[in-house]
């Protein structure tokens, strides 16, 4: 059985945006990684979502060298703003950012179950929202692989 086209066009209902996102951006970057291989090529990708959320794949080495091996390549004199979240961070830091996060998705539940006594910033509000938006393309991909 044959696969239809696909009319290229923005897809209005958001689960399905999102779906599709999730599962394309997956196989662009398995695709990336396997030219990457056949081929000896060094390939680096930005893909930042509609929310903002970056996501990147450097094939060999890091996304640093490779922007540096591009600036001098065409001659660019913009340095490259490789800001903190792109450098590994210690454990602790790390440890310290997970706690966090986990105390924000907690009060995000409690929030939720209509614990609303306490208020959440907007930063939390969004930090909920983009993890929600990940929960839903979980589920709806799960849904969709198990229904079909």
């Amino acid at each position: 059985m044959a696969r239809g086209k696909v009319q290229i066009k923005r897809i209005e209902n958001l689960v399905h945006r999102q779906v599709t996102f999730c599962k394309r951006r997956a196989g662009f970057l398995k695709k990336a990684k396997e030219l990457s291989v056949l081929c000896d090529a060094e390939i680096g990708v930005f893909i930042f979502s509609a929310h903002g959320k970056l996501y990147e794949l450097a094939t060999k080495g890091s996304m640093q060298g490779l922007i540096e091996r591009y600036m001098k390549t065409t001659g660019g004199s913009l340095q490259p703003d490789l800001s903190k979240e792109t450098q590994p961070l210690d454990a602790i830091e790390e440890i310290n950012m997970l706690k966090k996060e986990i105390e924000i998705l907690q009060k995000g539940v409690k929030y939720l179950l209509g614990g609303r006594s306490e208020e959440m910033t907007m930063d939390e509000l969004l930090i909920l929202e983009k993890n929600l938006e990940i929960w839903i393309c979980h589920i709806c991909s799960t849904k969709v692989s198990k229904f079909n």
